[in-house]
Formats: C-alpha cells, structure tokens, sequence
C-alpha cells in the first residue's frame, strides 16, 4: 500500500506532467540519444538550454597567431638591425682586386690628388746595356719620359748643329705663317760650312728655310732665320736662344750661335738634347714631318734647291724617323735620332763619336736595346671606366667611375703591372660631376708605379624622400612582411568568429535534471487564462496510479568532438531547435482553432437553450 506522502508525491508528478503537456512539451524517452531541449511556452521564443562553451580550440588558435605575430614584429626586429648593420659597415675599407675584378672597396672620405706617375728612374739593367764608344749619350721613351739608358748624360759638351733645333724652335714660335718671305742678310760662310748657296738679299720663304736648317743643316739658312727674327740681329735672337733654354729647363745649355759653329760657350748634353727634341716633336707637328723627310725641293728663292738628309739613318732603316745630326771638330759626330716599333717611340743622343759611321752604330745599338728589352704599358686610360658602383635608394642603377688621367709606363718584357681601384661599394647623391671617389693604383709586384684620382662619369641628384619610401614599399621583404601581418589578422579573426560560433551552437553536454512536479506558484494562474486552453484540446489526464515523472535523459559524459564535428553538431541543433519552434507554432495554431471552435459551440447551445 503506498501511503500518503507517497499519494501527493505521485499527484505532484501527475501535475507537472499535465503541465509539461499543456505547454507543449515533449517526453524523451529514456533510452533515445540526448537532443538539445527546447521548454516550449505559449508566451514567446523557445527557451534554449546554454550549453557549456569549449574553450580548448579557440584558445589554440588565439596561441598560434600571437606565436605568428610575434614571430613577424621579431623578423622585422631582425631586418632593422641588419640594415643598421649594412649602413655601418658600409664604409669600410676592403682592398678592391686587380682591375678587371669586382671593385668594391671602399676609401676614406679625404682622397688627395697625387701625381699620375711614379718617378722617372733609369729601368734598364746594366748587365744588358749596349756598349756604346760614344762620350755621352741616353735613351728616353718619348711619352713618359723614362730614361732607359744613360752614360754620361749630364756631361756639358760641344753639340755641332744640333744647335739648330733651338734655332727652329724659335721660329715656329714666333712665325705663325710659314709662308712668309724673309730677306737673306749678308753672310760669309767657310768654304768647309754646310749651307745652300744663300745670296745677300735673296728672298726665302720661311717654310723652305726651315727644310735647310733640318734637312741638310745649312748654316745660312740659320742666320737667315736668325737675322730676321732677331729684328736684324742675330746676338738678340742668341739671347732669346738662352732665355728659351732656361724656360724649358735645358739647366746644362748655353748658345753663342744660332748654327752651332765650334764657338766658346756653345754647349749642351745629352739630356737637354733629348729633351729639347721631344719638346718639338710633341708641340709641333709640322717639325716632326720635316725631320723625317730623306729629302725636299726648296721652291722659293732665287731658284729651285734639291737638297738631301744628313741623317742616312732614315734611307737605311724602315722605322727611323729623325731627328737631327752634327759635326764640327770639336764636337765629333753627333746624333740625335728616334724610333718607332710597337706603338712605342724612342729618343736618343749620342755625343762625341770620332766617325760617321760610330755615330749610326752607337745610335742604332742604343735603339735596338730599348725595344728588345722594353714594352710600352697603359694601365689606365684617362676617361675609361674602372668601376661600376651601385647608387644608394636605386636599385639596380649604376655609375661609372673614371680614371681622372692616363697612366702609361714603360716595363720590362716579361713584367705584368696590376691595378688595385679603390672606391665605395656604394655611392649616394647628390654629387656633382667629375667628383673624385676613390684612387686607382698601379702596383710593378710589391712597388707602386703611379696613383690616379678616380671620379664620377655624370652627375648623381639628390633621391627625393617620396622615391626612398615607395621604393622601400616595394621590396620584397617589405611585400612579404605585410602579407604575414595581413594573412595573421585574418586568421585570428576568422578564429574568432569560429569560435563565437561554437560557443553559440555547439550542442555540448547538457546534463538535464528531471523534471519534477513544480509548486503551483510557478506558473500563476492569472498568466495562464482557461481560455486559452480548452477542454478539448487538452486531453484528460491520467489516473495518478498510471501517471509516471517524465525526466529527460542523461547521457553519458562523451568525450569531446573535434572542432569540425562540434560544427556538425552546432548545425543539427540549430535544424532541431528550428523543426521544435514549428511544432510549437503548430500546436498554439491548432489550440487557438479548437477554442475558437469550443466558443462557438458554447454561443451556439447558449442560443439553443
């Protein structure tokens, strides 16, 4: 027999679960799977049970892309202090390789001009010099001005009629038209003197004068040139002869003769000789064409004059061309002649030789041995590039560097010259033209030969600072480093709105208490009018024997779904949620039918009664 606590228990329980059938309710059975519960009311929106969030994913994704955050700020950590790195080492100095290799060194700020060529020592080996019966002579390539050979050189000696090249230095000076007729003056010259035959008075152009004084040495032609220049006087143009001498720094010669005549104080050296030639065949090229000549006809004067070259040299040899001969008796047999092999071109003297055929030998040994034994070298040019560095904020702009003059030397066969180029890796504007960055060095083994400043081929602008910021957005490690900020908000916001979501609908364990009967103050009964239930549609109620306390099933605690089986949950808790609002919807649709029906079947009896 059940007593009667358990009678009004088993009431309680018959009453909440007519109460549960009024509201719509549905029983789950026991032993069906757990679904999300829905507590249907007639007074609004279901009420959903708030399932218990799984944090666990969320957390993880928010952990990886604060990992990748802080990975990219330390990568561009990383990139600052390497560039900070790069802009300090910059200017530090590394020998640059030969030239022809990489240039990148760099220099100091503070280059100072030197000189283009090392010191101009004798580079001949004794062991291998000429033996010459001369009583002084010297070779000396003609474009460096290296002496070769020297014996004797700075020895003050007579020099014959190679005094005529002062003479015809003069007159290239100071007549500018060789056109120009000049008057012989009155001259009386030995029978034994080399002349052409000159009369008092007899008009002569400058230029045929010119060709007797260089061709066959003619000593009238001298003191006609002499006289005229001179302003008829030739002890004036001696004078200017002396002066000249020391404005070209000839320190060992002195003239008393515009023809070179055995007289007191007549003299010179073999390095003034040289010099002097050199000094014409660079400056006048007119000069150098005459000298070469084996002969030439003189068309101006009193008639026509063949007249033929003193120097057989250059009928002998192929590739000698000048330069001018002499002899007296007190001078002996004097030469100073020039040659041409190779792109190179020799000078040389000899002095004091007791025959003709002495003077050629000596000449001619002394030029077989520089061209045997030397080789002319162009390390650099003067306006050819020797580097190509790049230009600061210009990627992929570079500037070339120029020698600021030409280094040419004379070297042994058989020695290999190399040149080091120091300048910046990098060079930044603004910078004017022809700017010097660095030097170039030419080494001969371990001894330097010659230091050339080396400057900028073209003007360098100012980059602007609206250029340095669009080209550092444009980098690729810039590029990259944006698409990893971009790319991990996205991520991180994706995740989050992932995670709202799950939070939102993931169907989670809800572990559902049973249902018992509640005091009847939980649902008062003002909220809920007889009318808006009517008999009919609410089925009696059991009897309180057959009634039984409905619960909702409690399953077993499982273990948690991925995140991609929580979404497939989160989806058909959202269909069931959906499929229990309908029924809902439905039930109150057919409630509020059957009393409107059970209304008008009360009116209707009320009427009939």
């Amino acid at each position: 027999m059940i007593g009667s606590d358990g009678r009004k228990e088993l009431a309680d329980r018959s009453a909440a679960a007519d109460r549960a059938v009024k509201l719509g309710s549905r029983q789950i059975a026991p032993d069906r799977p757990a679904a999300p519960v829905r507590l249907a009311s007639r007074f609004g929106p279901a009420a959903r049970a708030r399932p218990v969030a799984r944090a666990r994913p969320v957390a993880r994704a928010r952990t990886a892309c604060r990992i990748a955050i802080v990975a990219v700020l330390g990568l561009c950590l990383a990139l600052a202090v390497a560039g900070v790195a790069l802009g300090a080492t910059r200017g530090a100095s590394v020998p640059a390789a030969a030239l022809g290799a990489t240039h990148g060194a760099s220099i100091p700020a503070a280059v100072p001009p030197t000189a283009g060529t090392a010191d101009r020592d004798a580079v001949g080996s004794p062991a291998m010099a000429p033996q010459l019966s001369a009583h002084a002579a010297i070779l000396v390539e003609q474009s460096t001005g290296q002496v070769l050979y020297a014996a004797n050189a700075n020895a003050e000696l007579a020099i014959a009629s190679t005094t005529k090249l002062m003479t015809a230095l003069l007159t290239l000076e100071h007549v500018h038209r060789l056109s120009t007729m000049f008057t012989a003056p009155d001259y009386y010259a030995a029978a034994s003197d080399s002349q052409i035959g000159l009369a008092p008075d007899e008009r002569m152009s400058v230029h045929d004068l010119l060709l007797a004084l260089l061709i066959p040495s003619a000593d009238d032609a001298a003191e006609d040139l002499a006289y005229n220049i001179g302003g008829h006087s030739v002890a004036r143009f001696i004078g200017m002869m002396n002066a000249e001498a020391r404005a070209l720094g000839l320190t060992e010669t002195h003239y008393t003769t515009p023809s070179g005549l055995d007289t007191p104080g007549n003299y010179s050296s073999a390095t003034d000789l040289v010099k002097l030639a050199v000094y014409l065949v660079d400056h006048y090229p007119w000069f150098t064409r005459a000298v070469k000549l084996q002969h030439a006809l003189l068309r101006t004067g009193n008639h026509p004059r063949y007249v033929v070259s003193t120097n057989t040299l250059l009928s002998e040899v192929p590739w000698i061309n000048g330069i001018k001969t002499g002899h007296t008796a007190d001078a002996g047999y004097v030469l100073v002649g020039s040659g041409t092999r190779d792109g190179m071109t020799l000078v040389s003297a000899v002095l004091g030789t007791d025959s003709e055929a002495a003077r050629d030998g000596n000449t001619l040994a002394l030029l077989h041995y520089g061209f045997s034994n030397f080789r002319l070298e162009h390390p650099l040019v003067a306006g050819e590039a020797v580097a190509r560095p790049t230009v600061s904020e210009s990627p992929g702009t570079r500037v070339d560097v120029v020698a600021s003059e030409g280094v040419s030397e004379v070297v042994a066969r058989g020695t290999r010259l190399t040149t080091r180029v120091d300048v910046p890796r990098q060079v930044a504007g603004p910078m004017r033209d022809h700017a010097v960055v660095g030097s170039a060095v030419v080494f001969d083994g371990p001894r330097v030969l010659a230091r050339v400043p080396v400057e900028l081929s073209r003007a360098l602008p100012a980059v602007s600072e609206l250029t340095i910021v669009g080209r550092f957005l444009l980098r690729g490690t810039t590029l990259l480093l944006l698409v990893l900020l971009i790319g991990g908000a996205s991520v991180l916001g994706w995740r989050r709105r992932d995670g709202g979501r799950v939070r939102r609908a993931a169907p989670e364990e809800v572990v559902a208490a049973p249902v018992v009967a509640a005091p009847e103050a939980a649902v008062p009964e003002a909220a809920v009018p007889e009318a808006a239930v009517p008999e009919a549609a609410v089925p009696e109620a059991a009897a309180p024997e057959a009634a039984a306390p409905v619960f909702v099933s409690a399953p077993k605690p499982q273990a948690p779904p991925e995140p991609a089986a929580a979404l497939d949950r989160a989806a058909a808790a959202e269909r069931a949620a959906a499929a229990a609002e309908r029924d809902r919807r439905r039930a109150e649709r057919e409630a509020r039918r059957r009393a409107s029906e059970g209304d008008r079947a009360s009116s209707s009896a009320r009427d009939r009664a």
